[in-house]
């Protein structure tokens, strides 16, 4: 197969020198994608710049992303192309930054631009926007290919968590979700269009699962 896995975190500025991020270490994805990459599959990996996770990248195609924006118009790029599976395993920030405001002692807000806000000024406002969500776009751009996404939750439990990885299938015609998280609880949940969802105990019974989910024609 031709796979296309995602890792690690995007990023949105504040300014020329501050930037808005998220913990992902991108080390499952680049795992997933050495995974794949030694049972033979052709794997690009398109790994997020600020990803700690250092390890051996075994990929035939590594490509570094920096914004939700750079990542979309990565894999875009790809659209039309002989892709058989995608794993969408990048932790995408959800929002950007929208206008930045300086609080007067009186409280009235004024707009600052500046290519580094100084600490003098105050204190600030930042509006967050959301950011455009990938997820929505990639079954029209691989119409053809597995597509399995992640849902990461902090809070709730595992049942809500499924029910939330069941939605995203739904909403986005994808194939399959992984749910993970501390509201899942240890390993993962590996939930499939039509609801069946499998427990999976760690990292090798996922990768195993999903390669083999992928293999079957859609």
């Amino acid at each position: 197969m031709r796979c296309v896995v995602t890792a690690g975190p995007t990023f949105e500025p504040l300014d020329a020198v501050r930037r808005l991020t998220n913990f992902s270490t991108g080390r499952l994805g680049s795992e997933l994608a050495n995974f794949l990459a030694v049972r033979g599959h052709e794997v690009a990996l398109f790994i997020g710049q600020l990803a700690t996770y250092r390890g051996q990248r075994q990929a035939r195609e590594v490509e570094t992303f920096t914004t939700t924006a750079d990542l979309r118009q990565r894999l875009r790029a790809l659209a039309g192309q002989p892709v058989e599976a995608v794993f969408h395993a990048a932790a995408v920030s959800d929002f950007s930054f929208g206008k930045i405001f300086m609080r007067s002692a009186q409280g009235e807000l004024s707009e600052i631009k500046s290519g580094k806000i100084s600490t003098l000024e105050g204190p600030l406002l930042a509006e967050l926007v959301p950011t455009p969500k990938i997820i929505a776009e990639l079954r029209p751009w691989f119409p053809a290919g597995r597509i399995v996404a992640w849902k990461y939750e902090v809070e709730g439990d595992r049942p809500g968590v499924v029910r939330l990885a069941e939605k995203q299938i739904a909403e986005r015609h994808i194939d399959a979700c992984v749910a993970n998280g501390p509201a899942y609880g240890p390993g993962f949940g590996l939930v499939r269009a039509g609801g069946e969802c499998s427990h999976l105990p760690d990292t090798g019974a996922l990768f195993e699962a999903l390669e083999k989910l992928s293999a079957n024609a859609r």
